[in-house]
């Protein structure tokens, strides 16, 4: 039996001990098509075969930039590995200025590109890195299709080069560098090794539900991100097939299509999809109206393991099979497992999904960590509320004097690449310095408190935590977006980027007389009254110090193109307060 200690173990195990039909299924041209374990091997061997008569050596980096995850990025991603080199992901949003960094920074010597718009920013700064060729999954005028490798590596006679090469490759080789988002300055590299990667998935394993070779998987978020990409490795090993989305636009029709069981998610993806399942309800008539927010009302009071009694149990019972099932039926009715991650979620949307039998893991962990820390798991009473689980097998977690998270385990980073100063920064001895500040209960959960860095100081010298004021405001119908300011200054104050299309609905309700466009409705009077009560329903919950005290509204879609977010949707608060300095001016002048 294949003992997985390297990332391209895991096909291996999987037609060993799964051997599916159907390991990867991706749309192309509004038909879902499959590939058998064996056919995955088979491919990522052809093009190992064929990097090798290309004179890919161990350790030469090989760059991935897809807009969409599809099959044959886990084509590419064991070819490349087995030969001993690097994958080099890289977000497809970023600004070829950003390619080229990128490219340049990891010496990348091959891309391979999704589609044509990738294929225009790479090309636009190809001159200006060692990049040797580039390949495209699409067919694309002037680019060389990624098949050509296929034919180049159809011949079996450099196999037993192959095999050697994947013979050579121990578990603390580097496997991939992939550079963070950043929310300030160039993208660093974090170097993770097949053993940083390996370990994870195999210890965050035993907190995956029941899977079974029918288990279907939906996944859209970002494959060149860890998050992603490290469960795509878990679910190969648990036996599931992976079917990618189309894109984000797309998720509710292909759940409809494939009905999957398990999907991860991120918190900014449910919090939209609650506000349209919301907005929905103010078109339903009296009675039915009446029971949906009932529900709603119901589910904000959830408790897991039945705590609530039995008469709530009844209640909920009622509210599944009048109300929930409906919401389960928009995703395809048979999903009963989210994991979410990337950034902190609200309680309450916890609360409601699972209380409409939709069970929301919450998990922590960062890149640098590949990246599993703590998730929940609902069996073994491992589950609770406003936490991010108990750490997995083998992650020790420890909270320093300063309540900062430190980190030791074989998922710790080999460091940051071409970059000792700051990997020694962010390490004693062998704990990693997360950045972030929590504490762990006496039943050994682990909740997240706010980021280290994030918090500030008010010239009172009164410490405030905006994550957890931006988590309460977010939770506003009227508010799809807000950032806490004030460090140094005298007060706590908020921009706040309104939900333009629930406000527009909103003004048309109420018949009020306001130009539905993002510059009307951010200098209307009833629209900044309007969102004022949001502010001062959150203040109560505050102490005087990080109470709210002015908010400006911003008519710009706070988005990854705008710059305000980085590709994984975390706020870039130094880019944020630069972009609306105006604002800024104004609220402390």
């Amino acid at each position: 039996m294949t003992e997985i200690t390297r990332l391209f173990d895991f096909p291996y195990y999987q037609l060993e001990n799964h051997n599916l039909d159907k390991a990867f299924v991706t749309k192309y041209q509004g038909k879902w098509s499959a590939i058998s374990t064996k056919e995955y091997i088979d491919k990522a061997n052809a093009i190992s075969r064929a990097l090798l008569k290309l004179g890919v050596n161990k350790d030469d980096k090989i760059a991935v930039i897809s807009s969409t995850n599809r099959t044959e990025w886990n084509i590419i991603d064991i070819g490349v590995l087995q030969l001993g080199a690097q994958n080099i992901p890289i977000y497809p949003t970023i600004s070829a200025e950003d390619y080229e960094y990128v490219l340049n920074h990891s010496e990348s010597i091959y891309c391979f590109v999704s589609d044509e718009e990738v294929f225009k920013k790479v090309s636009q700064v190809k001159a200006n890195t060692q990049l040797k060729a580039v390949y495209s999954f699409d067919h694309i005028e002037g680019c060389k299709h990624y098949s050509e490798l296929f034919e180049l590596g159809k011949d079996n006679d450099n196999q037993k080069d192959v095999q050697a090469r994947m013979d050579a490759v121990n578990p603390d080789d580097l496997a991939t560098i992939i550079y963070t988002s950043g929310t300030t300055g160039r993208p660093k590299g974090v170097m993770l090794s097949h053993w940083n990667i390996v370990s994870n998935a195999l210890d965050s394993s035993e907190r995956l539900p029941d899977i079974s070779t029918d288990t279907r998987v939906l996944s859209f978020l970002p494959i060149c991100h860890i998050f992603e990409r490290m469960l795509i490795y878990l679910y190969q090993y648990a036996g599931a097939s992976v079917y990618y989305a189309e894109g984000l636009d797309k998720i509710g029709d292909n759940a409809k299509e494939i009905k999957p069981h398990l999907m991860s998610v991120v918190p900014r993806l449910l919090e939209k999809v609650y506000d349209k399942i919301m907005a929905k309800a103010e078109d339903l008539p009296g009675i039915k109206q009446r029971l949906f927010y009932w529900a709603v009302q119901l589910g904000k009071h959830w408790e897991p393991y039945g705590e609530n009694g039995r008469f709530y149990e009844f209640k909920l019972n009622i509210a599944r099979k009048l109300i929930f099932s409906k919401w389960q039926e928009a995703l395809g009715g048979q999903l009963h497992t989210m994991v979410s991650g990337s950034a902190p979620l609200q309680s309450r949307l916890t609360r409601i999904f699972c209380a409409a039998g939709m069970q929301i893991m919450e998990g922590y962990g960062l890149t640098e960590t590949s990246p599993v820390i703590s998730v929940g798991m609902y069996k073994n009473n491992m589950f609770k509320v406003g936490t991010v689980g108990k750490p997995i097998k083998n992650v020790d977690v420890k909270i320093a004097e300063d309540g900062e998270i430190l980190i030791k385990g074989p998922n710790v980073m080999m460091g940051y690449y071409k970059d000792p100063e700051k990997t020694a920064s962010v390490m004693t001895g062998d704990y990693f310095h997360t950045g972030d500040k929590g504490e762990i209960d006496n039943n050994g959960f682990l909740k997240i408190t706010g980021r280290k860095k994030e918090m500030f100081k008010t010239s009172g010298g009164k410490y405030v935590i905006p994550t957890l004021i931006e988590n309460e405001l977010k939770q506003s119908r009227f508010i799809e977006q807000v950032m806490v300011i004030g460090e140094g200054e005298k007060m706590p104050a908020a921009f706040i980027q309104p939900n333009f299309e629930f406000v527009t609905e909103w003004i048309e309700r109420k018949h009020k007389k306001i130009t539905a466009t993002p510059e009307a409705i951010c200098k209307a009077h009833d629209i900044i009254e309007r969102i004022q009560k949001e502010v001062d329903r959150c203040n109560t919950k505050f102490g005087k110090w990080e109470q709210i005290k002015r908010f400006e509204l911003t008519p710009v879609v706070w988005s990854i193109d705008s710059g305000h977010l980085t590709p994984t949707m975390k706020m870039k608060r130094d880019v944020i307060k630069s972009i609306h300095k105006n604002l800024y001016d104004k609220i402390y002048s």
